[in-house]
C-alpha cells in the first residue's frame, strides 16, 4: 500500500540530517515506497474550512549536503493525503498552536502524527505535571516570593522557560546565589509565561536519558551526558550520546504513562529522565531515533512506520 505523506517541517535545507528524526522518518517512508511531500508551516492555509499547503514533492538521500531534491510546488488539499507528519521544531508559540488547530480539521481522516489536539493540550513541561509522583519537586510560577520560598526549601534549583526547547535558557541557581535577582529580572522581561523551577538533580552529570515511546510502548533510549561545566545534556548544546539500557524505575515510568500516550494518539514521544525522575514528555517533534540507531540500537523509524501504516489501513 503506497501512502502519500506530507511532512510539515522547517525547510529541509536547514536541517542537520545526522541527528534529525524527521529526516530519518522520511528516509524510511521513501524506502517503503511512500510518496513524500514537503512544506514549511508558513505555507499552511485554511480557506472556508479546507486546509491546504503549498507543498513540493521531495526525494531524500542520506548524504550530508546533498540530502534532498525538491519538485515544483503545488497547492495540496491535506484532507486528500494519507498522513501528515508534524515535524517542525518548537518554540511552542501561537504560530505552533494555530497550526494544530488547522491540522485538527483534517485529523483523523488524514492521520496527523502526533494528534494535533493532544499536542496542543500537552506542552512538554506542563503535561509532565500530570505525573507528580514520577517527577522531581517542581514549581511553575513567575511569582518572585514563591520562587524564593522554593529555593529556601530545596537549595539548588534549575530555572528554565516553560516553553523553551533544546536546552536554551536553562540555569542552575544556588540557595544563596547572588545572581538570582538579575536572572529573575531577565526572565521577567523576556518571558510572559510562568517558568519552571525544579529541584536540582546532581546526578545529571551522569546523564539525562532520552527514552522513545512508540504508541505507548518503550522502544529505545540514549543517554545524553553533559559537557564539562554544563548542566545541559541536549546534544545541540554539546551533550554526548551514549548507549544505554532501561532501569526498572525507567520501565515503571514508561508503563505508567504509556497508556495515556496511546489513548491520546501520541504515536512518537520522547521522555527525559534524570536519576529516575521524569522531567519532560516531548510530543511536538521528539528526537533521538537516529542517535539510538547510530549507537547500535534498533532502527525505530521502521517501528514508527509499522504503527502508522497499521492505523491508516485500519
Amino acid at each position: 500500500m503506497t501512502l502519500t505523506v506530507a511532512v510539515q517541517m522547517d525547510h529541509i535545507r536547514t536541517i542537520k540530517i545526522a541527528g534529525d528524526t524527521g529526516f530519518g522518518l522520511m528516509l524510511e517512508a521513501q524506502r517503503r515506497g511512500h510518496r513524500l511531500l514537503h512544506y514549511t508551516p508558513d505555507r499552511l492555509s485554511m480557506r472556508d474550512g479546507a486546509v491546504t499547503a503549498m507543498a513540493e514533492p521531495v526525494e531524500v538521500r542520506d548524504v550530508e549536503g546533498d540530502h534532498y531534491t525538491l519538485g515544483e510546488a503545488q497547492r495540496v488539499d491535506l484532507s486528500g493525503v494519507d498522513v501528515v507528519l508534524m515535524r517542525q521544531d518548537p518554540p511552542f508559540d501561537l504560530a505552533y498552536i494555530t497550526a494544530t488547530h488547522m491540522l485538527e480539521r483534517i485529523h483523523p481522516k488524514t492521520l496527523v502524527v502526533n494528534d494535533p489536539a493532544h499536542v496542543r493540550n500537552a506542552p512538554e513541561k506542563l503535561f509532565v505535571t500530570h505525573f507528580p509522583h514520577l517527577m522531581p519537586t517542581t514549581l511553575i510560577s513567575r511569582d518572585k516570593e514563591e520562587i524564593e520560598e522554593f529555593r529556601r526549601e530545596h537549595g539548588d534549583v534549575v530555572m528554565k522557560p516553560l516553553y523553551g526547547h533544546g536546552g536554551a535558557s536553562v540555569f542552575k541557581i544556588g540557595r544563596e546565589d547572588p545572581n538570582f535577582g538579575s536572572l529573575y529580572d531577565l526572565f521577567a522581561a523576556t518571558f510572559r509565561e510562568p517558568w519552571v523551577i525544579q529541584k536540582f538533580l546532581p546526578k545529571v552529570t551522569e546523564g539525562d536519558k532520552r527514552i522513545i515511546l512508540i504508541d505507548g510502548e518503550a522502544a529505545g533510549a540514549v543517554n545524553r551526558v553533559p559537557a564539562a561545566n554544563d548542566i545541559r545534556s541536549n546534544m545541540v548544546r554539546g551533550g554526548a550520546a551514549k548507549p544505554t539500557d532501561l532501569s526498572p524505575r525507567e520501565r515503571e515510568i514508561c508503563e505508567t504513562i504509556g497508556p495515556d500516550l496511546k489513548r491520546m494518539g501520541l504515536i512518537l514521544v520522547g521522555i527525559d529522565v534524570i536519576d529516575g525522575n521524569l522531567t519532560e514528555i516531548n510530543v511536538t517533534a521528539p528526537t533521538g531515533l537516529r542517535a539510538i540507531k547510530r549507537l547500535g540500537g534498533p532502527d525505530l523509524t521502521g517501528t514508527v512506520w509499522d504503527v502508522i501504516e497499521g492505523k491508516v489501513k485500519g
